[in-house]
Order: C-alpha cells, then sequence, then structure tokens
C-alpha cells in the first residue's frame, strides 16, 4: 500500500480539521447523520454474529467494517472531529476560533444522535415486529447491555464513574488511530487495513463508545431495558462523551502534532 509519512498525514489531520470547521451546516449535518447510522447498523452486526456463534471475538473482529464504510464515504463521528478540528485551532489556521470548533462538536454530535436513534428505532420494529412481541435474541442481549453499562457502573459510585472515564479515554485513543489511519494510505486496501486493527481492539476490548451507546441505549430503552433516560445521560454518555475527547486528543492528536509536526530542538552532536 501506499504510505504516507507521519508529518504527512498529520499535515492532512490538520487540513481535515480546518476543512470540517467551515463546512456547511447542512453538510455537518448530513455527514454526521449518515454517519452514526451506519456506526449504528455495525453495532446491531456485531451483536447479531456475537449471538449467533456465541463469540463476542467475532463480532470484534468483524465490527470495523461500519467504521471503514463511513470515512470511506467522507462521513464524521464526534469521536474523530474530537481529534481533527482542534488540531487546526492548535496550528494557528487563519479563521479557526474555538467557537467554529465547538460549533462544530455540537453539529456533529446532534447529527450522529440523530443517526443512531433512527437506526435503533428501525432496528427495535425488525426486532419486536413492529413492537407487537417480545424481542428477539438480539434484542434481549441489547436491552441488558444498556442495564449493565448503566446501572452496572452506578453501583459503584465514584469508582464506576471514574471506570467509565477511562474507558472512554481508552476507547477514543484507538478510534482516533482508526482515524488517523484513514489517511496514512492512499489505496482503499491501505486504508481499510489501517481503520481496522484499532476499531477492532476498542470493540473486542468493550471500552466506551459515545456514538455506538446513542444507539445501544435508546435502543435497549424501547425494547424493555430496566434503566432510564437520566440513567443513560449520568452514568454513560456524559462521561463517554468526555472520556473520548480527552482520549483522542490528548493520546492521538496532540501527541501525532507536537512529535511530527512541531518537533523539538534536534540535539546536538558532540
Amino acid at each position: 500500500m501506499s504510505y504516507l509519512a507521519p508529518s504527512e498525514f498529520v499535515t492532512k489531520m490538520i487540513d481535515a480539521g480546518e476543512s470540517k470547521i467551515f463546512m456547511a451546516t447542512r453538510d455537518t449535518l448530513i455527514r454526521a447523520f449518515m454517519a452514526g447510522a451506519i456506526l449504528a447498523l455495525a453495532a446491531v452486526f456485531a451483536v447479531a454474529v456475537t449471538v449467533q456463534t456465541g463469540y463476542p471475538i467475532i463480532g470484534a473482529i468483524l465490527f470495523p467494517v461500519g467504521f471503514c464504510m463511513l470515512y470511506l464515504l467522507g462521513f464524521d463521528l464526534l469521536t474523530g472531529v474530537f481529534v481533527l478540528t482542534p488540531l487546526a485551532l492548535i496550528d494557528k489556521r487563519p479563521g479557526v476560533t474555538i467557537g467554529g470548533v465547538l460549533k462544530n462538536w455540537g453539529l456533529v454530535f446532534l447529527g450522529n444522535f440523530a443517526g443512531a436513534l433512527t437506526v435503533a428505532v428501525l432496528m427495535a420494529i425488525v426486532f419486536t415486529y413492529g413492537f407487537s412481541t417480545e424481542p428477539d435474541k438480539v434484542g434481549k442481549v441489547i436491552s441488558h447491555i444498556g442495564e449493565g453499562r448503566t446501572l452496572g457502573y452506578a453501583k459503584y459510585g465514584a469508582a464506576g464513574m471514574l471506570t467509565l472515564f477511562v474507558r472512554g479515554v481508552l476507547c477514543n485513543w484507538m478510534v482516533s488511530t482508526g482515524v488517523v489511519g484513514a489517511m496514512i494510505s492512499t489505496t482503499v486496501g491501505g486504508k481499510v487495513i489501517a481503520m481496522w486493527m484499532p476499531i477492532m481492539l476498542f470493540f473486542g476490548m468493550a471500552f466506551e463508545h459515545s456514538v455506538v451507546n446513542m444507539f445501544l441505549f435508546p435502543s435497549g430503552m424501547m425494547m424493555g431495558g430496566a434503566f432510564s433516560i437520566m440513567d443513560y445521560i449520568i452514568w454513560n454518555e456524559i462521561p463517554t462523551v468526555l472520556g473520548n475527547l480527552v482520549g483522542g486528543l490528548t493520546f492521538t492528536g496532540l501527541t501525532l502534532y507536537t512529535t511530527h509536526i512541531r518537533t523539538g530542538a534536534k540535539r546536538v552532536a558532540k
């Protein structure tokens, strides 16, 4: 595969962040909507495969197909813009402001949520035959995921909240590495391979991804999950979003930027 040097693909990251900040609101929302919807379908696929085979690792191996699809189509996830748009601000690109970065994050959040929620409704209809029966096997598993990843954290109090936050950090360390993976090659095959590896890792380790959870939890509630909207917001979505922001920006965006763009002074040979 054609491989770009780190200084080249980090420059592409900054360029991408700048372009997203100045993108039309309509386009930002459409691209975010489609990204949330496709990632939600990939999550359904991974859970279905896990239920069918009894091996969660197979679901993790196959889940990245959705991530690869949405990035090859040019759609945007919140976890990705958390990394890319701040770099344009840090690099002092003309016209880039904190307000522009925050607006982009807000629009992508709304679009991702709308897309994930749409798929949640559609799949809940599929799993329950139009809400006329109990959920099928896959639907029941999804409903219980929401319980374990809200009330399961809440019972540990502050320690549970810390664990949730750290899982969010670790998640977007890997997911944002997948975003970078889409930029380190100029061929489709190279991009897919580079994206697939870190995404498989995050899903297999059951880290917390804010956009995946935008599907899992509303879908779970529609199918009888024993947790509330406030449980979802307080004991998952908010700390997961914050963890995703910290993990992606610090472990991926800033580290790549500082060592490949704002490099330190070279040591003088003695």
